[in-house]
């Protein structure tokens, strides 16, 4: 999964994953580690289903995230808001 993600993000690719109640479709923008050790995705979502009912922003712990898929679909620039460096994580695997 993790060089998936790596690759999604090298690439701006969209992925594709059920998380809790619903498949989700994401604009990976940076991929880490928590300081609990948990893998953790900052990403905007752009479909699929949110309990919110809104896209945007998200942070997801992977831990509960399962069928990950690199779509063929790209993204062209980073989403306005997107801050290099997430405070959220104490390890950054790869970022936009």
């Amino acid at each position: 999964m993790r060089e998936t993600i790596k690759k999604a993000i090298e690439n701006m690719q969209l992925i594709e994953f059920y998380y809790e109640d619903g498949t989700r479709i994401v604009e990976p923008h940076c991929f880490g580690q928590s300081s609990k050790g948990n893998d953790l995705i900052r990403a905007f979502q752009v479909g699929g289903y949110s309990s919110s009912g809104k896209m945007g922003w998200k942070l997801y712990d992977l831990s509960k995230a399962s069928s990950l898929t690199l779509l063929d679909e790209k993204f062209d620039n980073p989403r306005i808001g997107f801050k290099r460096g997430d405070s959220a994580m104490s390890f950054i695997y790869a970022q936009l």
